[in-house]
């Protein structure tokens, strides 16, 4: 019997194959009570579970594959963070010993608190890790009881398998990298969740958030994966095979298509000129990013080059990371942005933060400001890298000008140093800020006469503007990048850039979605910055805009307050 379920498409196409389903089998917990002579030698137990756990880890953050996606880094990472700290490694022990009961129960019970600890969270980022916790736990649980680092350890499947699982850690991420699948789908997670981050970094079909997915599909079930319009559908019959097949074959033309437009100027069938950048998080990522036709750097996050590590990288590390893709890039723009840590992204030798807060509290430029020395350090390295290129600095999370004085403070230090060591670097260095708080969109005017250029970082300008976390399920259809106040703050950063003959760009996800290329362009922006393999699909988009003819449309859509009839205005936009 044919089953349709409804959950989140990543995209990627679609996919028709044979569902292979990732057994998440639930560890019993047993109770028993110990001897007070017993209680060290469980404590022992449970420190050694944790000391193996962890160099499971490890051991696995030293094989994440060099294609990759960046931030798969950052999660193994986020999971360590969290078996170091004293509520998994330590409370148990005092468990252990005030109750006098086995190491698995003791972890049980501080594990239960926990959880409900985060339940009583209101704000939604810190409440959104508590599936982090779970998954650390369940490693732990396994470990104590003896099992393999993983009960998804890969096996061979056939050509056509698509994963099914009710949820997807880091560490399994890695262990099935080099097992070939045609899509993934999952009960749980969301846009930004690391089932979708693998996912749209191999451009597989994916639909996530499917609630019941791996309970209604049985192992070998022929499964339809519409990443497209977040659809699965289970043992089709006959007629929806066909129409299916029938989609894949055109959105495999659309595909090869986009090849065909690959060395094609981007510019609009009325001959508007427009700018499309890449944004990497490694060096190596600029090969993919100008095979895919890009012409430069919109952004390269420098933070994943401080997550690789056990230590913080040194000067020279630094530096030949950001000389290879100066030169990778062969004179074209690199628009480099300085450590933006915090909130999610927590390298291994950083401590814990205590901020009950951490997306409102000490990351980006507010974190370099506090770490002069780290913030320096990486200054000199990107300064030394601007004579191998055309490098320019952007700072994160700008909320006010003292932020830009400080740095220009900073920079100009650095900068005499090096000429007194001697050391060649561009003096006409540009600088630039990134604007993504509400405040920095609103007071944009001031920051555009201190700076050389702006980026707009909409990912987090819609999560502030709107307050809405969208990793949290609960509220994530909240988080509307068409809401009316979002397009009015947009259009004034954009218009007030114009204006005042500074360059903006976009580099938030908004930029690289193609629904939204020829809106962006009537609000007046000409520099998009997306991940590679988002390229053509907005090139494509673009070189049939005619904005002469399109833009009564968008100046509309400007005077509209209502949801619907906004997004009935944007599908006559992109007709």
């Amino acid at each position: 019997m044919s089953i349709t379920l409804h959950g989140i498409g990543i995209g990627g196409g679609i996919a028709i194959g044979r569902a292979h389903l990732v057994t998440h089998a639930d560890i019993e917990i047993a109770h028993y009570q110990l001897r007070p002579e017993e209680v060290p030698a469980e404590q022992a137990r449970f420190d050694e579970a944790i000391r193996v756990t962890r160099k499971e880890l490890e051991t696995l953050w030293g094989s994440i594959p060099e294609n990759a996606p960046a931030e798969l880094g950052a999660f193994l990472s986020l999971h360590i963070m969290l078996l170091n700290d004293h509520t998994l490694s330590r409370e148990p022990r005092q468990i252990i010993e005030l109750q006098r009961c086995n190491a698995e129960w003791a972890l049980s019970q501080q594990l239960e608190t926990l959880l409900a600890q985060f339940d009583e969270i209101e704000e939604e980022y810190l409440r959104e890790r508590r599936s982090d916790v779970e998954q650390v736990a369940q490693r732990i649980f396994k470990t104590l009881a003896g099992h393999e680092a993983s009960d998804h350890t890969p096996v061979s499947v056939g050509e056509d398998a698509i994963l099914v699982a009710h949820d997807l850690s880091p560490a399994d991420m890695v262990l099935f990298k080099d097992t070939q699948y045609l899509a993934f789908i999952t009960d749980v997670g969301g846009p930004t969740s690391h089932t979708a981050i693998l996912a749209r970094s191999l451009d597989l079909p994916s639909v996530l958030a499917l609630r019941h997915a791996r309970e209604l599909i049985d192992e070998d079930e022929l499964i339809i994966v519409d990443g497209i319009n977040g659809v699965v559908i289970v043992d089709p019959d006959e007629s929806i095979l066909v129409e299916y097949r029938a989609r894949q074959l055109e959105w495999q033309d659309k595909q090869r298509a986009l090849q065909d437009i690959r060395t094609r100027q981007p510019v609009t069938a009325d001959g508007v000129e427009v700018e499309l950048c890449a944004n990497i998080e490694l060096p190596e990522d600029c090969a993919l990013s100008l095979e895919n036709g890009a012409t430069g750097i919109g952004l390269f996050r420098s933070e994943f080059l401080f997550l690789r590590e056990d230590d913080l990288p040194t000067e020279e590390e630094q530096y030949q990371a950001y000389r290879a893709v100066a030169e990778a890039m062969r004179g074209q723009p690199v628009i480099i942005r300085t450590l933006d840590l915090g909130k999610d992204k927590i390298p291994k030798w950083q401590e814990e933060s205590e901020s009950p807060n951490p997306a409102l509290g000490l990351t980006g430029i507010r974190l370099c400001m506090a770490e002069p020395q780290l913030f320096r350090t990486q200054l000199r390295a990107l300064l030394r890298a601007s004579a191998h290129g055309k490098i320019k600095l952007l700072l994160p999370m700008l909320s006010n000008l003292g932020e830009v004085r400080q740095t220009m403070k900073h920079l100009n230090e650095v900068k005499a140093q090096l000429r007194e060591e001697g050391i060649v670097f561009d003096e006409a260095i540009e600088l630039g800020g990134m604007i993504e708080v509400p405040a920095a969109a609103l007071a944009v005017g001031h920051f555009l006469d201190h700076l050389d250029f702006i980026s707009i970082g909409t990912n987090d300008l819609i999560q502030y503007s709107l307050a809405v976390d969208r990793n949290d399920d609960a509220v994530s259809h909240l988080y509307d990048p068409l809401h009316p106040a979002v397009l009015h703050l947009l259009q004034h950063i954009i218009a007030t850039a114009n204006r005042k003959g500074k360059p903006v760009s976009m580099c938030g996800e908004m930029a690289g979605d193609p629904q939204l290329t020829r809106l962006l362009l009537g609000l007046g922006l000409r520099r998009f910055s997306m991940l590679p393999i988002q390229l053509l699909k907005v090139k494509q988009r673009l070189l049939g805009a005619d904005l002469a003819r399109q833009q009564a449309i968008i100046d509309r859509m400007l005077e509209v307050g209502d949801s619907d009839e906004l997004r009935a205005l944007l599908e006559q936009l992109n007709a």
